[in-house]
């Protein structure tokens, strides 16, 4: 009976040898590493609702959860998925303190006209006065004042009828040439009281004269600029 037993025992060895092989085997492996701890997304200050997940030294997180952190908006197509995320608007200028200026530069018909008529008295006066010194003719009686009062007039007209932004910086224009030319006026007439021959009986004296040139450029500009209707500047009326 003992032998029977025996007989038995063989093949239930047999079996239990391999498995505690394949058990010690086992204990041996060393544990699989433990997976990173899941981080949080944070864009401009705002938290993500889902998680980072690092694999393999990448990080990953659910469009979804960062669609939602953008304002974006996420299409499943079928090939794809689409994430939108909406362009941000400039920021709002701060409020100007200034006050507010017209940017137009056309002229009103009324002061066009008016300042026209201006230059054409302006240019009389340059005549009157070239005149004298070309031909040599006395300064007597008061018309040397007269021609300065009547143009003067004529710019307190042109200066009544300036009503806008355009207007006024027209009118600074004229007001200079008048102001150029009557110190011009007042320079010629006091040199032919003092018989200065040089310079009221040379011919060439107006030819070769800086300040009746600048009178003229300045004549010619305002005269272009007035026709036209819409403001502009030029260095020969400062």
């Amino acid at each position: 009976m003992n032998r029977h037993w025996s007989t038995r025992l063989i093949p239930v060895l047999g079996l239990l040898l391999p498995l505690a092989g394949t058990l010690c085997a086992q204990t041996d492996t060393p544990p699989a590493p433990a997976p990173a701890p899941d981080k949080t997304l944070v864009v401009n200050g705002k938290t993500a609702e889902g998680k980072v997940r690092q694999i393999d030294g990448r990080s990953y997180i659910d469009v979804e959860a960062l669609a939602q952190i953008v304002n974006g908006v996420v299409s499943v197509e079928p090939n794809r998925i689409v994430l939108t995320i909406p362009t941000s608007a400039p920021a709002a200028a701060a409020p100007s303190t200034a006050a507010p200026q017209t940017v137009s530069p056309a002229l009103s018909k009324e002061f066009a006209s008016a300042a026209i008529a201006e230059l054409a008295e302006m240019r009389e006066w340059r005549g009157v006065i070239g005149a004298m010194v070309n031909y040599g003719l006395a300064v007597s009686g008061t018309w040397a004042q007269d021609y300065h009062d009547r143009v003067e007039a004529s710019l307190r007209q042109a200066a009544v009828a300036a009503s806008t932004d355009a207007d006024k910086d027209a009118f600074q224009l004229l007001s200079n040439e008048f102001d150029t030319l009557s110190n011009w006026a007042n320079d010629v007439i006091s040199a032919r009281q003092a018989l200065n021959g040089a310079q009221t009986v040379d011919p060439n004296a107006q030819a070769n004269d800086p300040a009746l040139a600048k009178i003229t450029n300045c004549s010619r500009f305002l005269n272009g600029m007035l026709v036209s209707g819409t403001f502009s500047d030029d260095g020969s009326c400062h």
